[in-house]
Formats: structure tokens, C-alpha cells, sequence
């Protein structure tokens, strides 16, 4: 029936809503490990995210006297938040358990590792952060990896074309 639209799905309850993702994390770094962390957000910036309004592409994240930051994480001012907006690049305290902690200053400060933010995310109401811990690439590493990708691209074209005669 012409102009009858299906009603919107309801979102599935425990699904992971993703809000930004930072696809130039596994371009720069080495990603050795992950893990989901909480953020301590004001009531403007959960109302912006809810809108998808964030940018993780120049966050980065540090550890200062025991706690976890991540800094440069955008968050746009919400349109009806006036007075009470907040500022958009604020520092934002991670939430995670100790021993998570313990860990992080351990490969931060003795491997000389970076916290990177991969994706920031709503899971049941709360936002969450995935982080990861990561190397460097040097400008070897990434040339490697664009030729490998560009042969893993040559070899699925060339079992398509395959397919199809």
C-alpha cells in the first residue's frame, strides 16, 4: 500500500547503540588490548549523545593521580541546554574498576603505550567507552598494511569474478 510506512522498531533492550567511532585508531596504533569503560557526563552532554552528537577522532586518554581522563572528546553543546550547556572538550573521567587501573598505569608509564578511544556507545542507558591500549605504527607499518589490504581486495575481487563464470 503506497504511502503506508512501518512503524519504527523499538531498539532492542542490552543492544549496543553506537554513538562515534574512530576508524583511524587501527591506522595510527597497534591495538594490543581493549576494554569498556563508564564516563562521568553532565545531563547536556547525555542529551547530545542521544542526537549523536560526538566526535572521538582527536581523543586521546591519560592517567592522572590514579584516575583515568580522556581529553579532545567533542561533545556538541545541546541545542536546549542554554545556561547550562557545557563546554564541548572538557576533560571526562573514566570509570573502571582498580585493578583495571593498575594495569593501564603499568603498560602507559612503564611500556610506553597510548590510550586510544575506539568507540563510544550506549549500552542499556549508559555511555560507555571502548579504550584501547596501543603502539605506534611507524610509516613502514602503515605502508605494510595498505598493501596487504589492497592485495585482500584483489583476491576478493578476483574470487567474485570467479563466481559469477
Amino acid at each position: 500500500m503506497p504511502g503506508h510506512a512501518e512503524p519504527a522498531q523499538p531498539p532492542v533492550p542490552g543492544a549496543r547503540e553506537s554513538i562515534a567511532r574512530n576508524p583511524k585508531a587501527t591506522h595510527d596504533f597497534h591495538i594490543l588490548d581493549t576494554l569498556e569503560a563508564g564516563i562521568v557526563l553532565t545531563g547536556t552532554e547525555v542529551k547530545s549523545l542521544r542526537r549523536r552528537g560526538a566526535s572521538i577522532k582527536e581523543a586521546f586518554g591519560r592517567i592522572s593521580r590514579g584516575e583515568v581522563w580522556i581529553e579532545n572528546l567533542n561533545i556538541t553543546p545541546y541545542e536546549q541546554g542554554n545556561r547550562y550547556n557545557h563546554d564541548p572538550i572538557r576533560g571526562r573521567k573514566l570509570l573502571l574498576h582498580r585493578r583495571e587501573i593498575e594495569k593501564l598505569v603499568g603498560a602507559v608509564e612503564r611500556q610506553g603505550l597510548a590510550l586510544i578511544p575506539l568507540e563510544l556507545y550506549f549500552v542499556r542507558g549508559r555511555a560507555k567507552l571502548q579504550l584501547a591500549l596501543g603502539r605506534g605504527k611507524k610509516a613502514h607499518d602503515k605502508r605494510e598494511d595498505l598493501k596487504r589490504r589492497e592485495a585482500d581486495r584483489e583476491v576478493a575481487r578476483a574470487m567474485a569474478w570467479k563466481g559469477r563464470g
